[in-house]
């Protein structure tokens, strides 16, 4: 009885909140395009559904599914013996000389994200219909499709069970008889597909090697070797039918029955990022095979109800509401992100795309030591744009932007576990290109944790390929997540150890300026050309102004670190020593913070990196009330670069207009991220950021980055926490007088809800779980709070 009223709970709340326009994401006609469809994941599997009519197709995904094998960190084991010429150069202002040498501290290219492939669903019937709807359930995960032919209404519900590690779909008629359909397979990748009985088994195997995209048409841009490539296996298995099973050699089918079920189970021999997939790996046919016959012993009903049990656990901790509803709120989404690019008032919209990035989170980032990369886990491209890989100069961190404040801090860990891996070849990396300890890595990273600087050993430009401090910004990512949760057991055992890492890393390469000041030499600003005086248009300098705001975020964070697990006290007075004395923040003529050593110029004033603001966010030791006069060089150089630019840029800025306090020109850009960008079949670079038709960020094209920087960025308006500090509503817009969130989490362990009307805070209850004091201010006002394990209090301002 008492799962009975489960079921019906948990599905009644299904359709309440399919109905609901901030919760619920639909279209009145299939997907012609990736950009149109709607994405699943179970944080392994990852589906995008089109919702076709006479042909369905699904685009599957496995997350440990890349091309490759474990990386050689000792790729160029003699690179460091360039740095003494690099730096030479650099002391004689000889910067063409210095980034020729730079060049040769390059390694491979990183690998790629696969494809796993696509599965069609052939129906028996036409291609038109009336009523047609596809949609998207965020509260649930569920995606429908439905629709009316002849007088019988047909529906098909998908959804990714992460308890069962399977997708499940449930195709149905109204009418006995009516429901006829064929499945198949097919993929980018090499394959071989049979069947037996009612089932599809597809086996695979990825690519030793595969191009980046951005290399165009050349030899050999994607290799097989059986003695490297990642193996896969799929089973498809139709397990409840009340019509015939079909099959031939390579499909399998039901004809004149009225319900279907369908299990699909997908595994590779991905074994660990140090261990060969080929020859070491773990037999992805059992794993797959183990999870569909666990799967198909569980009823309908409750598959679905566990994975929407599952689902809610994440998603329903925390609430963001806002007053005010608009008549567009009933459109399809394409349709209402075309006239809120209008601009017209949709605040169900705002809280929609809102929402829609914390459903990302959920179902791509639940797989220990794999997070999401460009593209989340949803990819159907050989050689996808950059590869889909981790892209750690920005991308790979914003996506976990709202990881801790949206009361998602296990979803985290995928991040987080992957660091040790990353650690481990960094380690190598540091020592044979850079003569230094620690770790450290550079531009990109992949499932194999490469970690060196890229550019195919010289070829790159050192603007792009060169960077070498993703070590020491995504160490930074460690600190936030204690910071968030206060779990001294994790920061002492594991997160302390690869802070202490990046940290000697960065201390190792520093060297004097000449002035007496502590720089990176050689350096470079991710992506960006600066302007000598003499003209020359460069990339490698002394004494980027990015490298350095990075490091000193590091070091703060270290040292307070060492601290809390009590150790280290000498390498903690290095740090602070070496702190003390890095090169300062300098202020332009312009009144902009410099990016390079000197006030140089820009070769594109408008550039859509902006790494030099790392202080002001996601760093935190750049603020208004710390440090005002940085803080408006920094909000300058965002007035010169201006608000137009891509996807996930955008997605920065506004970030960086909440730290700023100013609400409205942060909700001017956060508007400015639903821009309705029209997708294309081929893959477009340019045109500005915005969000295509399934609410998926537009670079362009499409890069998951941005969505999770626009919902980070919702709640660095309403809640901002920083040095013992909690900041209510401290870039409230004029647009959102009214509203409350709950459950959103502070630095210092802390958990909120409020709420506020008329522009004006209503109330405020704060949680602590683990215990422990703050500062809570609001217009002015501050009240310390000193809360016990479990305790929870109301404040009032």
């Amino acid at each position: 009885m008492k799962k009975l009223l489960f079921l019906l709970l948990t599905l009644s709340q299904g359709l309440i909140w399919a109905q609901a326009p901030d919760h619920n994401m639909y279209y009145a006609q299939p997907a012609n395009l990736f950009e149109e469809a709607l994405v699943l994941g179970n944080g392994r599997i990852g589906a995008t559904v089109h919702g076709s009519i006479k042909s369905d197709k699904i685009f599957l995904n496995e997350t440990s599914l890349w091309a490759g094998g474990p990386v050689n960190p000792n790729m160029n084991p003699e690179a460091y013996k360039n740095l003494p010429a690099i730096r030479e150069a650099l002391r004689n202002e000889n910067y063409r000389l210095a980034d020729s040498l730079n060049q040769k501290l390059q390694g491979k290219f990183s690998e790629s994200y696969a494809p796993l492939g696509t599965m069609y669903i052939d129906m028996g019937h036409g291609e038109s219909a009336n009523n047609y709807r596809r949609q998207l359930d965020l509260s649930t995960a569920v995606s429908t499709t439905s629709y009316q032919q002849a007088g019988v209404s047909y529906a098909r519900e998908y959804f990714t069970s992460n308890p069962q590690q399977v997708m499940v779909i449930r195709l149905s008629a109204s009418q006995a008889g009516k429901l006829s359909f064929n499945l198949r397979f097919n993929s980018l990748l090499r394959n071989q597909v049979k069947t037996e009985a009612n089932v599809l088994k597809i086996s695979g195997r990825a690519p030793s090697h595969a191009e980046p995209s951005y290399r165009g048409n050349m030899p050999n841009a994607v290799v097989y070797d059986d003695q490297i490539g990642m193996r896969f296996s799929t089973l498809i298995k139709i397990i409840k039918a009340d019509g015939k099973i079909v099959r031939t050699d390579t499909t399998i089918g039901v004809q004149g029955g009225r319900e279907a079920i369908i299990l699909i189970s997908m595994a590779t021999s991905f074994n660990g990022f140090d261990q060969n997939p080929a020859t070491n790996g773990k037999n992805e046919l059992a794993l797959a095979s183990e999870w569909l016959q666990k799967a198909e012993k569980i009823s309908y009903p409750t598959l679905k109800a566990t994975h929407v049990k599952d689902h809610q656990s994440f998603y329903n901790r925390l609430e963001f509401r806002l007053a005010g509803r608009s008549s567009n709120a009933t459109l399809p989404t394409d349709e209402r992100l075309k006239r809120f690019a209008e601009g017209a008032k949709d605040p169900d919209l705002e809280l929609l795309y809102f929402n829609f990035g914390r459903y990302l989170l959920i179902a791509s980032s639940r797989t220990a030591g794999i997070p999401a990369n460009l593209q989340g886990i949803w990819n159907a491209q050989l050689r996808p744009p950059w590869s889909s890989n981790y892209t750690i100069n920005i991308n790979t961190e914003m996506n976990y932007w709202p990881a801790e404040s949206c009361n998602l801090s296990d979803l985290h860990q995928p991040l987080l576990s992957f660091l040790g891996n990353l650690a481990k070849t960094g380690a190598v990396t540091a020592k044979t290109f850079y003569n230094a300890g620690g770790w450290c890595a550079a531009h990109n990273t992949d499932l194999w944790a490469m970690s060196n600087p890229v550019g195919d050993f010289g070829k790159g430009s050192p603007s792009w390929a060169n960077w070498n401090m993703g070590g020491a910004w995504l160490a930074t990512h460690l600190w936030e997540h204690f910071d968030y949760t206060r779990d001294t057991v994790w920061l002492k055992n594991y997160g302390y150890g690869l802070m202490k890492g990046a940290a000697q890393f960065c201390l190792d390469v520093l060297v004097d300026d000449g002035r007496g000041n502590l720089v990176t030499s050689p350096s470079t600003s991710p992506e960006n050309i600066f302007i000598t005086p003499k003209g020359y248009h460069g990339a490698t300098l002394y004494g980027g102004t990015a490298d350095l705001a990075m490091i000193r975020e590091l070091f703060l964070q270290t040292i307070a670190a060492s601290k809390v697990v009590d150790q280290d006290a000498d390498f903690r007075q290095k740090m602070e020593q070496a702190l003390a004395k890095l090169y300062p923040y300098q202020i332009g003529k312009a009144g902009h913070l410099q990016e390079w050593y000197y006030d140089w110029a820009d070769e594109d004033p408008k550039h859509r990196h902006q790494s030099h603001l790392f202080g002001l966010y996601p760093g935190h030791h750049i603020s208004v009330d710390q440090t005002p006069e940085l803080a408006k060089a920094c909000k300058q150089t965002l007035e010169v670069k201006g608000d137009e630019t891509t996807g996930w840029s955008k997605g920065w800025r506004t970030n960086l207009w909440a730290r700023l306090r100013d609400g409205n020109r942060t909700y001017k850009m956060y508007r400015e991220l639903m821009r309705y960008v029209s997708p294309t079949p081929d893959t477009r670079y340019n045109g500005g950021g915005g969000a295509y038709p399934n609410l998926m960020d537009a670079h362009p094209p499409f890069q998951i980055d941005g969505n999770f920087g626009g919902t980070a960025a919702v709640l660095e308006m309403l809640v901002q926490s920083q040095g013992g500090e909690i900041t209510l509503l401290p870039a409230l817009p004029d647009a959102w007088a009214n509203g409350e969130v709950r459950g959103v989490c502070a630095r210092g362990g802390f958990v909120l809800n409020l709420s506020w009307s008329e522009g004006k805070l209503n109330k405020v209850e704060v949680f602590s779980p683990k215990g422990g004091s703050t500062k809570v201010s609001y217009a002015g006002k501050a009240q310390t709070l000193n809360l016990k394990k479990g305790e929870r209090k109301s404040l009032a301002f």
